[in-house]
This record gives C-alpha cells, sequence and structure tokens, in this order.
C-alpha cells in the first residue's frame, strides 16, 4: 500500500494518478502523466494544473517553459540507489525557480527524505513499510552535518562541516 507523506503528515485523499497503459485516473482523479506526453499535450493545448512524472534519465530542463502550467512534479526513483532524482529536484528549485509539489515515488526509503527535502522534494509517495511505520512515529533520520548548499534554506545555522567557528584557518 503506498502513501503520500509530505512534511505535515499523511496525506488523505490524494487525488494525483501515476497513468500507465493499465492504470487511468479516474473520475475526481488528476492525472500524471509522462514527460514526453505532456511535452505533446503542452504544444497543443493551454490546459494548465499538469501531473509530469520524470524518469532518472530524463531531462527536466525540458520542463522549463512550461513549469507555470504543472502543479506536480514526480520524480521516479526506480531503485534506492540511482540518485539522480536528487539533481533534479535540485534544478527544478534552484535553476529553473520551480515552485510546485515535487514528489519522490517509487523506492522511496525512509534514510534518504531528509535529504531529499533539504533538495526541495515536497511530498513523497511511500510504500516501504520501515518507512510508513517510521514516518507515522514522526521519527525521521538526523543530518549531523551537510556537506553541500542546499535548495531549501537549512533550520540550523553554521551546519556546513567547513565552516566552523572559531577555527585559525584563513
Amino acid at each position: 500500500m503506498t502513501k503520500i507523506w509530505n512534511a505535515g503528515g499523511f496525506v488523505d485523499n490524494d487525488p494525483w494518478v501515476i497513468e500507465t497503459d493499465e492504470v487511468k485516473a479516474g473520475e475526481g482523479a488528476r492525472p500524471i502523466i509522462g514527460l514526453d506526453a505532456f511535452l505533446e499535450l503542452a504544444e497543443h493545448s493551454n490546459e494548465s494544473g499538469f501531473g509530469v512524472i520524470v524518469g532518472p534519465a530524463d531531462d527536466v530542463t525540458r520542463l522549463e517553459p512550461h513549469l507555470d502550467r504543472i502543479a506536480l512534479v514526480a520524480i521516479a526513483f526506480p531503485a534506492f540507489n540511482d540518485g539522480r532524482g536528487f539533481s533534479h529536484a535540485t534544478l527544478l528549485r534552484q535553476r529553473l525557480g520551480y515552485q510546485g509539489e515535487v514528489r519522490a515515488v517509487g523506492d522511496v526509503l525512509i534514510d534518504p527524505i531528509p535529504l531529499m527535502l533539504r533538495t526541495g522534494f515536497t511530498s513523497f509517495a511511500v510504500s516501504n513499510p520501515t518507512a510508513l511505520v517510521r514516518l507515522a512515529e514522526n521519527r525521521l533520520p538526523g543530518i549531523a552535518q551537510r556537506y553541500q548548499p542546499t535548495a531549501v534554506a537549512s533550520a540550523v545555522a553554521g551546519g556546513f562541516s567547513w565552516r566552523r567557528i572559531g577555527g585559525t584557518g584563513a
């Protein structure tokens, strides 16, 4: 069973459905379509409020001219060890200035969720049993040190490992 989680907790009645040949968004649901299908549709329509799914090998910069028409970008994680989705989220937030919902879908585990939040993800489609329990208990793992800047402002000032206060360096 997959549940949608965001910083406010689990989301009831999420309207978004990833469309496939076997699964179609029904009455009252909002479809999430593939990147190529979206770009084809965007050429012939002025509609807005789209949901688009981006795979690891997709080029998210192709969305740039249409970002004002997209309500949700779902970024696929087909395997836990494929981190290209982190780059997609960072590009969407920092370089392209996307302000809508960015959702992680696929193999979403508990450990990378804090890092995903830092790169700009706002929601998660979670089916991993351990992750579901830990999220229900509000037990996210912490990040003791930060080794790079982030797309989302850090709540802890001076958390970067190379920015030590009181050091003797230049």
